[in-house]
């Protein structure tokens, strides 16, 4: 009898990360209506992050997948990780334009 070449994965399992995914979301929903302050974005991306993770190791098979599906992975990973910090140190490098602080009002004497 030949033996699978995919990992099978039991319903418990899938139960149980469908939770978390659903307290995760819960967790989002909550989080959005609170005022953490300058850390609003960093706790999103944190719990997005890790309901990602869940969905692209159980949902996805990569937890038991082959190496070379996790080094696309982790490059694909890492490849966002470049375009991120890249996004963020152009958008740090910005200085705030006139035009946005002062109502158009002041530039039209009517």
């Amino acid at each position: 009898m030949p033996e699978h070449s995919e990992h099978i994965v039991s319903p418990k399992i899938y139960f149980t990360i469908f939770i978390a995914l659903v307290i995760g979301t819960s967790l989002t929903t909550w989080a959005a209506f609170q005022n953490f302050g300058p850390f609003n974005i960093v706790i999103a991306l944190g719990i997005a992050t890790a309901k990602a993770t869940l969905v692209v190791l159980f949902f996805m098979h990569a937890r038991y997948s082959v190496g070379r599906t996790r080094l696309v992975i982790v490059c694909a990973i890492f490849w966002l990780a470049i375009m991120l910090a890249l996004t963020l140190a152009d958008y740090q490098t910005r200085q705030p334009r006139m035009s946005r602080l002062v109502p158009p009002a002041v530039f039209y004497r009517v």
